[in-house]
């Protein structure tokens, strides 16, 4: 028997046998797959079946293939997170009376992942997109997105889901809904000719949802069975045991942590609040729930003033800088509602008022470049634009502008070089004095400025 011959019937033992090797330390590690028959998951599904159906069929076996075969490193990795929001979804399940079994659908949203973003730009462990996270009291701006707090968004998904089975009475059409919206799931109510059941408009609903409720049963088993599927004890993650401090500015999380005098770690700050999203708390925060280690909350009480001193010196001129100019961002604009005319392109939009193409299709979600008569556009314009003054905002500063200090002084006065973003209105508040004197000062016939352009900054 030749060696190539003798490899071959090795690999197809292997295969038949459900056998998976890896190296793992060193040494090597079989992970046997046992073979679960469709009568044995059935019957375990009727067993676990509680307030929510759980209607098993060969589509929900097929996921439960998927899960617990074809793909099991995934599962792995979410039985190793499961422990850092299990305990946080049961908790807002039951306070809101909602079945226990609903946290299993953070896994299909995100892998209970809280910064997971999908292709639709739903955010977070249960996948809000901006208008209905919004619905729900979760703010998302640049610095924050509260769709990616386990906390908030746990409740708001709570109170999603109680109203989504108060519209149906069905928790099957309630998760359906979830997936799709409850403008869908009526649609396909009426097609079905007004049937009421998951499985009875399933051939109506949009093609992700149908697979959406089998994934969800699949899940919901696989996880009340996983020592039958010999998913071993992983090491899990636990969040650490945290108190909160209170933030009122601007505030640095790295230079915080690394000014604390005992163990702080940058990377538990971060998985405490993971809505924090560019590292830092904006100007004008007020009263933040900082998320913080419990074992340095008497450190930080006792040096408050000098840490929080601290951390409002840090990057705030560069992140400014960014969240002004990053495409898509409404960071210091006002909202305008633009109705689309005939003869109208983006690019004429775009340079109307003084924004790029790429933030036009940030903000209403297009993709190419089409738009209809008639369509309303939002767009977030800087605040001292207006029809009088149209003033035309940089989007990329030179680098010397980019690193200088605001204000120099030169020849006894006070020169402030004007940035992307800065109005008279901001430049007065920020140096303590008025338009008028800025304008009389500068001898500026309008409130019209550019960026890179030096202001004298009137004597107080």
């Amino acid at each position: 028997m030749t060696s190539d011959l003798l490899r071959k019937i090795t690999y197809v033992l292997f295969i038949s046998t459900s056998m998976c090797l890896w190296a793992q330390d060193e040494e090597l590690v079989v992970d046997f797959i046992p073979d679960n028959t469709y009568e044995e998951v059935a019957d375990r599904i009727q067993c676990i079946e509680g307030e929510i159906p759980l209607n098993f069929n060969q589509r929900v076996m097929a996921f439960v293939d998927y899960f617990s075969v074809r793909n099991r490193e995934y599962t792995r990795d979410i039985i190793k997170r499961k422990e850092l929001f299990f305990p946080i979804f049961s908790e807002a399940l039951a306070r809101h009376g909602l079945p226990d079994e609903l946290k299993y659908l953070s896994i299909v949203e995100s892998g209970l992942r809280p910064n997971a973003i999908s292709r639709a730009n739903a955010v977070g462990l249960w996948q809000f997109i901006s208008s209905t996270g919004k619905m729900y009291g979760l703010r998302n701006g640049w610095y924050v997105d509260e769709r990616m707090d386990p906390y908030e968004a746990t409740d708001a998904a709570c109170r999603h889901l109680k109203d989504l089975y108060r519209m149906f009475d069905s928790w099957e059409l309630a998760l359906a809904a979830y997936n799709c919206g409850p403008g869908n799931v009526r649609k396909a109510i009426r097609r079905s000719g007004y049937k009421r059941k998951f499985w009875e408009v399933y051939r109506y609903l949009p093609r992700e949802t149908r697979s959406y409720v089998p994934q969800f049963v699949a899940i919901t088993y696989l996880f009340n069975h996983l020592d039958l599927h010999n998913f071993q004890e992983e090491p899990e993650e636990f969040s650490p045991r945290w108190d909160t401090i209170m933030v009122s500015q601007y505030f640095h999380l790295e230079t915080f942590s690394n000014q604390v005098q005992v163990d702080a770690c940058l990377d538990d700050l971060l998985k405490l609040n993971p809505q924090i999203k560019r590292g830092a708390l904006p100007e004008g925060t007020r009263d933040f729930a900082l998320r913080i280690p419990e074992d340095i909350k008497a450190e930080v009480v006792a040096n408050r003033k000098f840490l929080y001193d601290t951390a409002s010196k840090v990057g705030k001129k560069e992140l400014q800088y960014l969240a002004r100019n990053t495409p898509g961002s409404t960071y210091g604009r006002k909202k305008l509602t633009y109705r689309v005319r005939s003869g109208d392109v983006l690019g004429t939009i775009a340079r109307k008022y003084h924004v790029r193409v790429s933030d036009l299709r940030a903000w209403n979600g297009i993709r190419g470049s089409m738009i209809r008569i008639g369509q309303r556009l939002n767009i977030w314009v800087l605040p001292t634009y207006s029809e009088q003054t149209k003033k035309l905002y940089t989007v990329d500063l030179p680098e010397a502008v980019k690193n200088e200090d605001k204000v120099v002084v030169k020849d006894g006065q006070q020169i402030y070089k004007v940035r992307s973003g800065d109005s008279l209105w901001s430049i007065s508040k920020e140096n303590n004095t008025t338009i008028e004197k800025l304008k009389t000062a500068n001898k500026l016939a309008s409130n019209t400025i550019q960026p890179g352009q030096s202001l004298v900054i009137p004597v107080k």
